[in-house]
């Protein structure tokens, strides 16, 4: 289960770092600037976090294991089409297309380890799956690279549409159905908007989910500005960007590694504390070596990197089953909306942010801070408010205005 539900939340993140060694390439044969390339992941990212908070309702009411075969089908003629685009206004309507369907993976994934463990044993196989959905962000722009040594750059979305068939394949031959027929909801727009407004206006989400996704931001920055960081900032080349994602993803998958270990033995806010006490260090240092460095040079420049992403995997596994554990019966739709914030706050962090910041090093670190610092005081929010107010106990169903 760990290996598929993985397999199953990493061709999300290979759909974005995969082309990033592409970009020049892609930039000159459809004279295109920076910014315009950018765009391919900015679009990619807006209609991933639109379409998030239709997935995990949807599986809430026709079944995980169905939802996530429509899903990939729909990837799959998405990474076709952006193979054969020929223009960068069709490459962008594929690459939306992609991101409406690339999220079913990671969002319904979540719901299904819920569905079958409890606890400590959810967390340790939430922890199992962060490590091998993070190991596809080291790996995807040196499969890039590669890919661009043996063709050109239309080539990597062919092999994209590749993995996603074997993923179809393999999902249908092994993925049970966890969400059994007698406890589906009924898909009804009313009852779907209620929900939601009923979950993103508990206090206790906003709280968690902002937490988490100010946590990851900092990270998330430094990926969307890779092409810029790497190339740019650490003057390394297209078939380099290991130097950034390996330390990367070794820190959180060591992260998730440890998470895995510790449940059970720690307490979730003590887990959570030494995960943002990492972030913050990692913020910190980073933001002292640019703004004393001459000049950025690897590893140092990619060391911070390493332990922030340490900290995110403490923290996420923890937010994660928190925000689930509130809604039993909705555990699709809470886990959509904790997706749809933190892809919403991505979309920005791409579209906006990282052309702004990725000039220079000192900005993109003070970046990295800011959001460390956001994160952490949701966390504290959260943690004193929950020993004053120990969160309710989950009712079986969702009502307006419940758990308010």
């Amino acid at each position: 289960m760990a290996l598929l539900l993985g397999g199953l939340a990493m061709f999300g993140p290979f759909s974005i770092d995969t082309i990033f060694p592409a970009f020049p390439q892609m930039a000159a044969q459809f004279a295109a600037d920076k910014l315009a390339m950018q765009q391919t992941i900015s679009v990619y990212l807006g209609a991933y976090a639109l379409m998030s908070i239709v997935h995990g309702p949807l599986s809430d009411a026709l079944g995980r294991r169905r939802v996530i075969l429509g899903g990939l089908v729909v990837f799959i003629a998405a990474s076709v089409g952006c193979a054969l685009s020929r223009d960068l206004a069709t490459l962008l309507m594929f690459r939306a297309l992609q991101g409406l369907s690339a999220g079913v993976g990671l969002i319904v994934g979540r719901a299904v380890i819920r569905d079958v463990l409890q606890g400590s044993d959810a967390q340790r196989l939430m922890s199992q799956v962060s490590m091998i959905f993070g190991i596809a962000p080291a790996i995807a722009p040196i499969v890039g690279g590669w890919l661009l040594g043996a063709g050109r750059w239309p080539l990597i979305f062919w092999f994209l549409a590749a993995f996603s068939l074997m993923l179809l394949v393999t999902t249908s031959a092994w993925l049970p159905e966890t969400h059994p027929p007698q406890a589906r909801m009924p898909l009804r727009p009313e009852r779907l908007l209620r929900d939601y407004v009923a979950i993103a206006l508990n206090m206790r989400f906003q709280r968690l989910a902002a937490a988490g996704a100010f946590g990851f931001a900092g990270l998330f920055l430094y990926i969307a500005s890779a092409p810029a960081f790497v190339m740019d900032l650490l003057g390394l080349g297209e078939r380099e960007f290991a130097w950034l994602f390996i330390p990367t993803i070794g820190g959180m998958t060591i992260g998730a590694f440890v998470s895995g270990r510790v449940a059970g033995r720690w307490s979730p806010s003590h887990q959570v504390g030494i995960g943002y006490a990492c972030i913050g260090l990692a913020a910190l240092g980073n933001v002292l070596y640019n703004a004393l460095a001459p000049q950025l040079s690897v590893p140092w420049a990619v060391l911070p990197m390493s332990l922030a992403a340490f900290g995110v995997a403490l923290v996420f596994p923890v937010i994660t089953l928190a925000i689930l554990d509130m809604y039993p019966r909705q555990r699709g739709s809470a886990s959509s909306l904790q997706a749809f914030t933190q892809l919403v706050l991505n979309s920005a962090i791409a579209g906006l942010l990282s052309p702004l910041l990725s000039h220079h090093g000192l900005h993109l670190a003070l970046g990295m801070a800011l959001f460390a610092v956001l994160g952490w005081a949701f966390w504290r929010w959260e943690a004193s408010v929950s020993r004053r107010f120990p969160p309710p106990s989950s009712s079986p169903t969702l009502e307006a205005g419940e758990q308010l």
